[in-house]
């Protein structure tokens, strides 16, 4: 068993892919493929998800678009606890600081991101070894016409605060089902925003996360 050279070539194949590791660990899948497992995700936060992302054949990288831009659909691994609920918020995407004229919800990149999500469920509780944390079954998942009004209604809270060159007194109280937070490796990092007068300044990048309390409800949805 080892990972695949190409991309899927439909959701079908997607799906089928991620079935084919579900139940395993990520020690099985790391030594399949001849990847390193880190002791712990101190200094490797993104590992897992690229591990599966070379399993599942995701092709994007880091660019700004899907996972899979020929179908569309965006992979989200999500650490889950023994009942089955989310640990942690989900980064989305990068927030723009300085937002083009024109963009709305419908047209901006994290609904873009959020349109079609494919969920890969992965033990995340502290006491299991990283090696031994075991992947669930996926969630294919489309936002509601419900769900997609509540990220819009957040969005645009937010929005108008970066716009009006608040960025600085967004927390993440801000927003119902999605967030605002930095991120950065560390505090050094910084990116242009406008500030209160409409002058520029330097702040550490943000990106949108998906709240617990969000994330909770698909996964119950789809696992009841």
């Amino acid at each position: 068993m080892l990972p695949p050279t190409t991309s899927p070539a439909s959701a079908e194949e997607l799906l089928a892919r991620c079935q084919g590791i579900a139940g395993l660990t990520l020690g099985e899948l790391a030594t399949l493929a001849g990847i390193h497992i880190p002791p712990d995700f101190k200094r490797h936060k993104g590992w897992t998800g690229q591990l599966i992302e070379t399993w599942l054949g995701a092709s994007a990288g880091s660019k700004p678009t899907q996972d899979f831009p020929e179908l569309g659909i965006e992979l989200k691994t999500i650490p889950i606890n023994a009942a089955g609920e989310p640990l942690e918020t989900t980064y989305a995407c990068y927030a723009p600081l300085l937002i083009p004229p024109g963009t709305t919800w419908e047209n901006c990149n994290v609904r873009n991101k959020l349109s079609k999500v494919l969920w890969m469920p992965v033990e995340g509780e502290r006491q299991i070894p990283v090696a031994e944390r075991r992947i669930a079954m996926p969630v294919m998942w489309t936002p509601s016409a419900q769900q997609d009004a509540a990220l819009k209604q957040d969005w645009e809270e937010i929005t108008e605060m970066i716009v009006l060159g608040e960025v600085e007194r967004i927390t993440a109280r801000h927003g119902k089902v999605m967030q605002l937070r930095p991120k950065a490796a560390d505090g050094s990092v910084l990116t242009d925003a406008f500030g209160p007068e409409g002058e520029r300044i330097r702040t550490r990048p943000r990106g949108f996360y998906l709240r617990k309390e969000f994330t909770r409800e698909i996964l119950r949805e789809a696992f009841g």
